[in-house]
């Protein structure tokens, strides 16, 4: 008979006290296989916008923390807004001329104002090109002045640097999900995922908003997973914004919803997005300015319905701007931008780091020191229940001394005994915390975005040993066990060790 089947019958003889033992061991893997997820779910969560698709966030002056907060992670409050001005110094000259021209921009209608009345004050008509030419060849300060005609006749001042810029505005509500407004671009350009592989996808047929179409004017929206499942909402629904906050009052303008987004982890599965030309038209939205029927808006105000009219830039405001640099140039253009008055420039990730660092991973290692206790406690009670079977064991260690085995095989049938106790104890720990994951992955995935299942392990610990730090953390817990098991096991071991075979054969 092999000592494993002995130390497998011992067991079997002693069911009940086993059996609780046992229980007391998958306890407390379980807690431990709960903490790890846990910790892989954030760090998969953060994982998942560690490269956001973007390397900076530009908004107004005030917390770092808050604008990564308000403008990453949909939470807090808008510190306040910049100029739409600002934010087309990220822009090509085309996208600067097509924003400025005409009725888009009551600065371009004062500009060419006052630009044709200095050159009439300077003896140049506009109506002759030959004498305008000669003009501007004979005196440098009319170039000057034909410059101010039109000042956005050139390239952003950071648009050679910016691989994209995008726009955010923010300050409304459906339900309790921040109403996002934006452009087309926030889904066209940007991508997701840690390494920003991945394009946002709609469901079925669901797309992305539109600038303008003849269906739905400036009116469209998309919504996240979480907010589509949460409030019901599919393609062809209609939502209604409520002004600053969850319950204020509900803006009269209606959004078509023509696009849910399938899951993706991020934060914004859990926003509502909307054009930004449509944002601009609801109630007090657009910037009130001095003076603006002196350019006509008075005029314009009834054709705020009307495709043909568009906010002029300088009734326009964004909250913050997702911009992609070249990083060769981010940090130098991070500090001119914080040196200046207007906004300040933050790299998300660090602030998210730091946010991590601070809040999470004490939380994280506390419990995990609590989870190690518990297994610990756990593998006292191996100890316990093995110890105090000794008294009823001695006579039966002593017939197997006297048919010839020795104290060292004595010794091992109870560390086995242990370690099977540990090993059993463990394998229901594991399959009953990944049951429990299991059970709980559609909160977690409404919560988190995370989406989590029964065979999803947690993420290797960071050390720096070769092994340990490639594998899942969860596949070190049970050989852990099993050495707890023996170090515990020990104590009767040697106590069986030691037994007097004269004396126990005689009781």
């Amino acid at each position: 008979m092999s000592l494993l089947t002995i130390a497998f019958r011992s067991i079997k003889q002693r069911l009940f006290s086993s059996t609780l033992t046992m229980i007391s061991m998958a306890l407390g893997v379980t807690l431990v296989v709960g903490v790890l997820a846990i910790f892989g779910i954030v760090q998969q969560s953060f994982n998942a916008n560690a490269t956001l698709g973007y390397n900076m966030v530009i908004g107004a002056k005030g917390g770092k923390l808050q604008l990564v907060l308000n403008s990453v992670y949909y939470l807090s409050e808008p510190i306040e807004n910049i100029p739409y001005e600002y934010f087309l110094e990220y822009k090509s000259q085309e996208v600067r001329e097509q924003e400025y021209s005409g009725s888009y921009s009551y600065k371009a209608v004062q500009h060419q104002q006052v630009a044709r009345a200095t050159l009439v004050a300077a003896g140049v008509g506009l109506h002759s090109p030959v004498t305008a030419i000669a003009a501007i060849a004979a005196d440098a300060s009319v170039q000057e002045q034909i410059d101010t005609l039109y000042p956005w006749k050139r390239v952003g001042k950071y648009a050679a640097f910016t691989d994209f810029a995008i726009p955010l505005c923010l300050g409304d509500y459906v339900g309790p999900y921040r109403v996002v407004g934006t452009t087309p671009d926030m889904f066209d350009l940007l991508r997701h995922g840690s390494e920003a592989q991945y394009e946002y996808k709609m469901r079925g047929n669901g797309r992305n908003f539109e600038q303008f179409n003849q269906e739905n004017g400036f009116f469209e929206a998309i919504v996240g997973s979480v907010v589509a499942n949460d409030r019901g909402l599919t393609v062809g629904d209609t939502i209604t914004p409520s002004h600053g906050s969850e319950e204020g009052d509900q803006h009269t303008t209606k959004f078509q919803v023509v696009g849910v987004m399938e899951a993706t982890g991020t934060p914004n599965d859990r926003a509502v997005f909307i054009n930004m030309e449509g944002f601009y038209r609801m109630s007090d939205h657009a910037k009130p300015l001095e003076n603006e029927d002196a350019f006509g808006a008075d005029q314009q105000a009834h054709k705020i319905t009307d495709a043909s009219y568009i906010l002029p830039v300088e009734k326009r405001e964004v909250t913050a701007m997702l911009v992609r640099m070249d990083p060769l140039y981010s940090v130098g253009i991070e500090n001119q931008v914080n040196e200046g008055n207007l906004a300040q420039a933050v790299f998300p990730i660090i602030e998210i780091r730091k946010l991590l660092d601070l809040f999470v991973r004490p939380v994280q290692t506390l419990l995990m020191v609590l989870t190690v206790l518990i297994c610990f406690v756990s593998g006292v009670s191996i100890l316990v229940s093995i110890y105090n079977s000794m008294n009823e064991r001695r006579s039966e260690i002593a017939v197997l001394r006297a048919l010839g085995a020795r104290r060292g095989t004595v010794y091992a049938v109870v560390l086995l005994e242990s370690m099977l106790l540990s090993f059993m104890g463990g394998i229901l720990g594991f399959f009953s915390g990944h049951a429990l994951i299991a059970m709980c992955s559609g909160v977690i995935e409404a919560k988190t975005g995370v989406q989590v299942g029964f065979f999803d392990f947690a993420p290797p610990i960071p050390l720096p040993i070769p092994i340990v730090g490639s594998i899942s953390a969860e596949f070190l817990l049970i050989p852990g066990m099993i050495l707890l098991a023996v170090f515990v096991g020990f104590i009767p071991a040697t106590s069986a060790y030691k037994t007097d075979v004269s004396k126990s054969l005689g009781k």
